[in-house]
């Protein structure tokens, strides 16, 4: 879904000699080739089936630390980093997700519906090592119908999905056979509590998170299956809107802004160690910044409870901060979706003299504003609610579905800027 120069520049970055392109993303990709390049091969071209009968490269010995993987970031602000991943590290993070996610047996199946450039591709390993078998689906993409059809096709089947994928399979009414499916992974972004109940109450106890990145390949923390099930928990509701405990492979703390530990339900930015990237591919200056003192700095804001389970706030640079207090976006989000009349919402902080950032409500849905701030009245604190609800047709999104705040905010100061607030 990249535009062919956002490509050209991976495949610059990189130094890839050889690419191989879906028909019609090969020509767009040319349009902006690199010198680098030297081959561009297209899938199902008559030079790529003959590659299946060329003699086999010889099996290269390579050492644990040794470059296995360039994870390109997802780029929701300035250019994609490619994140160095060794084959030590791919290797734990494969053994994690089978022991810890999702245990995979001879002949079960991964549904790729979601780029292999994502999680979908990190997943690929764990099953290629237990003997399971990669589903593609015709459209090579996300159609909700097309995911049911082949849930039904073949057995035991598990896909990684972005949360906004879940919800539309939820969405979608077509007959599905829930028993073919072994589980449902998702993540990339937080699932709303209200989003999971949906899906819990279309699927059953199939349904897992994790949460990671690419420098951290989707190993840092997971919400298995069994807690999301446990409706019996006294603290169920209050689990399921976390993103769960750190998988035994790694190390995770929630840290200030001179990374010391803060005390145990205080905010702060997550930190984490062990299974990691290497670092940034030819960008020294980005490694020292997000590695430093050893650890990871995801950009994210959490909270660790007294269960050990991890809560997500906001990238700390999408936390709000009016009249001095702090505000998290998420947090307002959670209540607005449990309006009937709210299909998805965006919640981000706009430049004001007077409280330095006000609270403003992006939202697709046909619920009105007076409805909505009685919702936020009886929910949250006053200070909290947004001071104006935009009712858009869609949100801004990347290709991997994540909303794109810093896009709705630019958005958001041009409307101002035309007199619309």
């Amino acid at each position: 879904k990249l535009h062919g120069a956002e490509l050209a520049y991976i495949l610059e970055q990189s130094g890839a000699r050889v690419c191989f392109a879906s028909p019609g993303i090969d020509s767009e990709i040319a349009a902006h080739a690199p010198k680098s390049l030297e081959r561009m091969v297209a899938i199902g071209s008559a030079e790529y089936v003959a590659l299946f009968t060329a003699d086999p490269i010889a099996v290269a010995p390579r050492a644990p630390d040794d470059l296995a993987w360039l994870f390109y970031t997802s780029g929701t602000t300035g250019r994609p980093k490619g994140a160095m991943l060794s084959h030590q590290v791919l290797a734990a993070a494969s053994e994690a997700y089978a022991a810890e996610v999702d245990p995979i047996t001879p002949g079960d199946c991964l549904l790729h519906a979601a780029p292999m450039s994502h999680g979908s591709g990190i997943y690929i390993m764990p099953h290629v090592a237990r003997l399971g078998l990669q589903v593609v689906p015709e459209s090579g993409g996300f159609e909700p119908e097309e995911v049911i059809a082949l849930f039904n096709a073949w057995p035991r089947m598990s896909m990684f999905a972005a949360p906004t994928m879940i919800k539309r399979i939820v969405a979608c009414r077509a007959d599905c056979n829930i028993d073919s499916i072994r589980t449902l992974i998702w993540g990339g972004a937080p699932m709303y509590v209200e989003d999971a109940l949906a899906a819990l109450d279309r699927f059953g106890p199939r349904l897992a998170q994790i949460y990671g990145q690419g420098e951290a390949p989707m190993t840092i923390t997971t919400l298995s299956k069994e807690d999301i099930a446990d409706r019996d928990h006294p603290r169920w509701r209050e689990r399921l809107g976390s993103a769960g405990k750190p998988y035994s492979i790694v190390e995770v703390m929630v840290a200030d802004t001179d990374d010391r530990q803060v005390a145990q339900g205080e905010p702060g930015e997550i930190l984490t160690r062990g299974v990691i990237m290497s670092g940034y591919w030819q960008n020294e200056e980005a490694t020292a910044a997000s590695l430093r003192g050893g650890w990871l700095h995801t950009g994210d804001v959490g909270i660790l409870d007294e269960e050990g389970y991890l809560h997500l706030k906001d990238r700390s640079k999408d936390l709000i901060i009016s009249g001095g207090s702090n505000i998290y976006p998420r947090e307002v989000e959670e209540v607005l979706l449990t309006h009937a009349g709210v299909r998805e919402v965006s919640v981000i902080g706009r430049p004001d003299r007077e409280w330095g950032e006000v609270v403003v409500a992006y939202v697709v849905g046909d619920a009105s504003a007076a409805a909505l701030d009685a919702l936020c009245l009886e929910r949250i604190a006053r200070f909290k609610r947004p001071k104006d609800y935009v009712f858009v047709d869609a949100l801004p999104k990347n290709n991997y579905g994540k909303i794109l705040k810093t896009e709705l905010r630019a958005l958001d100061a041009d409307r101002k800027q035309g007199g619309l607030e």
